[in-house]
This record gives structure tokens, C-alpha cells and sequence, in this order.
């Protein structure tokens, strides 16, 4: 059992006492000296000792510290000069004992075993703190740099209506959920709301960024999944006008999303021409960065080096490579966003087009899609193939308008009780969202055409470039 030498007096010396009592667990002692009765609480555990006196009274704080030995101080006085006559008193004694002040009045103690808390600044930061748009730090814990932060989730935020096992989490890591002053269990399939408080750890520079990327509710994509755009060509396996459109896909959304970088990766080159026509589209362009593999190292073992290596935060793809199955599958594990390259173009693209399926999906993706939307300026257009539905789809529904009010978006809900996908052919100028799902890299046979599931029916074809957005499956993704 350690012994504790608590030294209180002034405003707050009732409110510090009450606090280490509470928060007492019985492996400590305590000798507390106090010079006025109305700081002492209702509570006066076994192993607190209680001495009334003026602790600038060199000979009688001697009986004290001669009576037990003491591990560390805690001291909170109301005047500067006492505080500085305790401490020198306590040194004459106790010469490394640790001694933690509360400092109102800019002490400067030269003294290596003196821990000073600065009342003021604590203060400060806690009025500050209480203001919205500010980050909320542990500030007396690990290096009190700020490693542990306190965020809430705004509604409109892209992090909303994640689950948590979908959030990349790069030098930093989320290990508590209080949702209605509750705490809940952190958990990879727990789906984070608006008004959710979570705690993060982490570098302080690197939860600064993650707060800044939670807070902001448009303009972050391809955040939370990373910064930048990854391009994979793989020239043998690819046409001639498959590599070309996929290049020319690229670099429209450079231009138009808000990333940092622009990675090209080149597999299995094949001639010198086309090898001349990437580097000629790409001159010129600053953040672009073109990396040849000349080792054929294969698809899944160049995705697992170069997906934390750039901070990939969507790959670009076409939907040739997309055909080999087996080999994309290693993009589940990924858990990074796909831009499947079709035949219609960026440049052109008037509508972020969402064919509503299964309700938990769309809504783990829903604050991407209208982010999506305002940096590539289009309106959303919801097609609901189940206008007679369930409560659940009106519910899904209410929730897209709902965000593209925040989002101040244009939003059209459609629906029709005729065939979705024919409806879908139809649709001109659009970038279609989906979630990207287990079972679009699952082989389809011939009696396949029976099969209903509207995202696997559109991930099979190729008129519209897509955007599939990772997700955490469960049962209740299931219609």
C-alpha cells in the first residue's frame, strides 16, 4: 500500500477531495492536512487520516512526513507564496518525493520531481472544449499529447452509418461507443450513428486528422478508406481500348475528387507503343506517380504491397480485369472502394444512380454516395424496385432524404413496379453506387439468369462505370 500526502485548501480543494475519495479503491493511504472544515466530504474512509493545521508551518508538517513515509504529494493551495513555502518545506525533508501542484499563478519551480498542473489552462481547454467543431483530448494521460481524443459523429458525416469493421484504422483506433450515455461494446459489425461519442486512440497528428475527416460532412472521398487513387492496368490481360478508357477514367477523377495522389501501377507491359501512351497521357500531371512491374509478381501479391505502402483509397479498375473472379476476390480483404471502369464516361456523368436493394447495405453506404455527389456535382437518383414495400424501405427512403437535406443535394426517388434492371439499361450519364459485396466474385452459372438480387444483376453489366463501396455482410443484408 502506497501513502499519499494530500495538502488542500481554496476554491477547489472541496471538489479535489471529494474526487480522490470517491475514486478511492483501498490500495492507497492517505494523510490529508487541511486548515478549514468546510472542504471535508460526508465520506471519511478507513484509510484516509485527517490533520488539521497550516502546512506552512515547517514543524508541524516535520510530524507528518517523519510519522509515515510517503510516495508523492498532491498539493492545492490559494496563494502563490504558500505554495511555494509548502514545497520548500517538504524538500527539506523529502528530497525526490514526487510533488504534484495546482498551479493558478505561472510557478517556476526548478525542481525535476515537481509535476505542475496549470489551473488556468485546464480550465480553458475545458470551456473551449465544451464549444462545437472542437477536438476533446485526454490531457493527463500517456504523454498528455493529446493520444486519446473524444469525438462525436455529426449526422452527414461519412463515417455515419459505418460499421466499424469497414473503417480502415491507420496509426489509430477506435476502442469505445457511448450511444445514449451508454457504453457499448466495440465490435467490428457495430454500425456507428450520428450522435455517437467515440473515443479514439492514437498519434495526436493522426486523430487531428481523423477528427477533421469525422466532422466534415461532404468532400472526403475517398477518406475514411485513404487518400489516394490507385490505377491497376495490367496490359496483357487488358484490350487496347479497356486500358486506354481506364486510364482516361483516372485521370477525370483526379481532377474532380479531393485526393492527394495518383499511383499508376503497370503489370506485365507488353510493347514498347503502349508503354509510350501511358507516360504521354500522364506527362505533365504533378501528382501522378507511374510504377512498372516488369517481376509479374501477380494481382493479389502487388494489391497486398501497395495497398498501406500508397494509402490507397479507391482502385481503379476495368471491368475486363473484374471478369477474373478468383483473383479480385483478394479485394474483399482489402476493404477498399472500386471504381469499375464501364463504357460511359466521367466527364459526362449527370446523376449518381442508386438501385435500391437491401436496406442495412444502402444505408452503410448512403453518406458516400451523396459525398460523391457533391464533389462530382450531379444529383442523386434513387430507383426503388419495391415501391409497395415494407416499412423498412420507406424507413431506408426517409433516411436518403433526410441526408441529402444535410448534405443540401439533389435527390429524385423513383419508383416502379416494373423491371428494375430494364429500367436501369435505360439510364444515360450516371456513375452507379453499390455496395461491394461477397457474392459479385462468386461464379454465376447458366441457371443463374433465374436469380433476382438486383446488385449482382448490375455488377454483371458493363454499360456504366460503378462505384462499389465496401461493407460489412451480414444476415440482415440478406433481402
Amino acid at each position: 500500500m502506497k501513502k499519499i500526502l494530500i495538502i488542500l485548501d481554496g476554491v477547489v480543494a472541496k471538489t479535489l477531495l471529494k474526487r480522490i475519495i470517491d475514486a478511492n479503491t483501498i490500495d492507497n493511504a492517505y494523510d490529508v492536512i487541511y486548515m478549514h472544515d468546510v472542504i471535508l466530504s460526508e465520506k471519511k474512509p478507513a484509510n484516509f487520516t485527517f490533520y488539521k493545521f497550516d502546512p506552512t508551518s515547517l514543524s508541524k508538517l516535520e510530524m507528518v512526513l517523519d510519522k509515515n513515509i510517503h510516495t508523492e504529494a498532491i498539493i492545492a493551495l490559494n496563494s502563490k507564496d504558500e505554495m511555494i513555502n509548502v514545497v520548500k518545506n517538504i524538500r527539506t525533508k523529502k528530497r525526490i518525493m514526487q510533488i504534484n501542484v495546482l498551479d493558478y499563478w505561472g510557478l517556476e519551480l526548478e525542481d525535476s520531481y515537481v509535476s505542475v498542473y496549470k489551473g488556468i489552462d485546464v480550465l480553458a481547454n475545458g470551456m473551449v472544449e465544451r464549444l462545437p467543431n472542437i477536438p476533446v483530448v485526454a490531457q493527463n494521460i500517456g504523454l498528455r499529447q493529446g493520444e486519446i481524443m473524444e469525438v462525436r459523429i455529426p449526422f452527414g458525416s461519412s463515417y455515419a452509418y459505418r460499421y466499424i469493421g469497414s473503417i480502415e484504422q491507420r496509426e489509430w483506433k477506435i476502442f469505445g461507443v457511448y450511444r445514449n450515455e451508454l457504453l457499448i461494446n466495440v465490435k467490428p459489425s457495430l454500425i456507428l450513428k450520428p450522435n455517437d461519442l467515440i473515443l479514439i486512440i492514437g498519434k495526436p497528428e493522426v486523430l487531428m486528422q481523423v477528427y477533421n475527416a469525422i466532422g466534415k460532412t461532404q468532400g472526403q472521398f475517398p477518406m475514411p478508406f485513404g487518400h489516394n487513387i490507385y490505377l491497376y492496368l495490367d496490359l496483357f490481360a487488358m484490350s487496347k481500348y479497356a486500358f486506354q478508357k481506364a486510364i482516361e477514367e483516372a485521370k477525370q477523377l483526379n481532377k474532380k475528387l479531393k485526393i492527394r495522389n495518383l499511383i499508376v501501377k503497370v503489370t506485365r507491359p507488353t510493347n514498347v507503343e503502349s508503354m509510350a501512351y501511358i507516360k504521354k497521357e500522364f506527362n505533365g500531371i504533378s501528382n501522378v506517380e507511374l510504377e512498372i512491374d516488369y517481376k509479374d509478381l501477380g494481382f493479389k501479391k502487388i494489391l497486398q504491397n501497395d495497398a498501406k505502402r500508397y494509402d490507397i483509397g479507391v482502385i481503379v479498375l476495368s471491368y475486363e480485369l473484374l471478369k477474373f473472379k478468383d483473383a479480385m476476390a483478394e479485394l474483399l480483404n482489402l476493404k477498399i472502394p472500386i471504381f469499375k471502369v464501364g463504357h460511359n464516361e466521367v466527364s459526362t456523368t449527370k446523376e449518381t444512380f442508386v438501385l435500391l436493394n437491401d436496406t442495412r447495405s444502402y444505408e452503410q453506404i448512403s453518406p458516400i454516395i451523396f459525398d460523391v455527389s457533391s464533389q462530382l456535382k450531379t444529383k442523386t437518383k434513387i430507383f426503388n424496385m419495391d415501391p409497395i414495400g415494407d416499412e423498412k424501405r420507406m424507413g431506408i427512403l426517409d433516411h436518403f432524404e433526410n441526408l441529402a437535406k444535410i448534405f443540401n443535394q439533389r435527390l429524385e426517388i423513383e419508383s416502379k413496379e416494373k423491371n428494375p434492371i430494364r429500367k436501369f439499361k435505360q439510364q444515360e450519364n450516371i456513375l452507379h453506387i453499390l455496395p461491394l459485396k461477397k457474392a459479385m466474385f462468386e461464379k454465376r452459372y447458366f441457371f443463374n439468369f433465374l436469380y433476382t438480387d438486383s446488385d449482382l444483376l448490375s455488377f454483371d453489366m458493363n454499360s456504366f462505370n460503378q462505384l462499389l463501396i465496401p461493407i460489412v455482410e451480414t444476415n440482415g443484408n440478406k433481402k
